[in-house]
């Protein structure tokens, strides 16, 4: 199925729920699916974004900005992870705890607007990777309409492209949680140390980036493009410095470069 019909798919779901909550963090998936969502249905869908310590303000900033020009109703609640019970001690089902917390009080808003539908911008490419979280929306009955209409990654992005949405090309994000390895207790020292570190290597022009926190050890993951910017000296320098200044005893890069769920890898290996 091509991606003409895809999105032809994806508008007659969303048709027949007539009215929709979606989950917006402002990132490539759910901005585009507030976006068909909004052009298919109007006024009767409405944007939940939710903050808390994991998440970076820049991104939330981005998310209401957007919102903002396309128009949509959009509400803010707080959602902050570490005031889930067993969350801040990173069990493997971590994810679980906080898909549990942010869809049940997205339920309770979609239900002060009358709306029965609760979605997130999930797609086909989510299937592949240990996704906790899927059982708590499944417990609670939240749609996927993109991975219903069989959408990948890529198709989102070339539709966003064609769409003229900001967010075609912009960097797949996870909560700063997921820098921890499991068993490791997050804090809110600990994210804000994380957000410092990836904020500054943004601000260095790199554009894709995770700051994994092992202890006292900074693990950089860049894109694969982008290792070759390490071979400047003058760049590790400035690197590992600004990442001591943070609170890093040391300092690596990852040779392989970025992948998504990379602290998964224990489990999916058993190394």
């Amino acid at each position: 199925m091509d991606n003409k019909h895809k999105l032809a798919k994806l508008k007659e779901n969303l048709k027949r729920m007539e009215k929709l909550a979606v989950a917006y963090s402002g990132g490539v998936d759910s901005t585009f699916l507030l976006k068909v969502a909004h052009d298919t249905l109007k006024d009767n869908v409405i944007a939940v974004t939710a903050r808390s310590s994991t998440y970076p303000e820049r991104e939330y900033n981005e998310a209401v900005a957007f919102v903002k020009t396309l128009g949509a109703k959009h509400i803010t609640i707080v959602s902050e992870e570490l005031d889930i019970e067993g969350f801040s001690g990173n069990p493997v089902n971590r994810c679980y705890f906080c898909k549990k917390e942010l869809f049940t009080k997205i339920s309770r808003v979609a239900g002060q607007y009358g709306i029965t539908y609760l979605a997130d911008g999930s797609n086909t490419d989510d299937l592949g990777d240990y996704r906790p979280g899927m059982a708590a929306m499944k417990e609670l009955k939240v749609v996927s309409p993109l991975r219903e209409a069989d959408m990948s990654k890529d198709d989102i992005r070339a539709l966003s492209r064609e769409m003229g949405l900001p967010t075609w090309d912009k960097q797949p994000f996870a909560c700063l949680a997921s820098r921890f390895p499991y068993g490791q207790e997050i804090t809110r020292e600990k994210l804000g140390m994380i957000d410092k570190a990836e904020q500054y290597m943004l601000d260095m022009g790199f554009r894709q980036v995770r700051v994994r926190m092992h202890g006292d050890v900074a693990r950089i993951e860049v894109a694969v493009n982008e290792r070759r910017k390490f071979f400047d000296e003058a760049v590790m320098d400035k690197v590992h410095n600004e990442m001591r200044e943070i609170g890093f005893k040391y300092v690596t890069l990852d040779l392989k470069g970025y992948r998504t769920g990379s602290m998964n890898e224990v489990i999916n290996t058993g190394t």
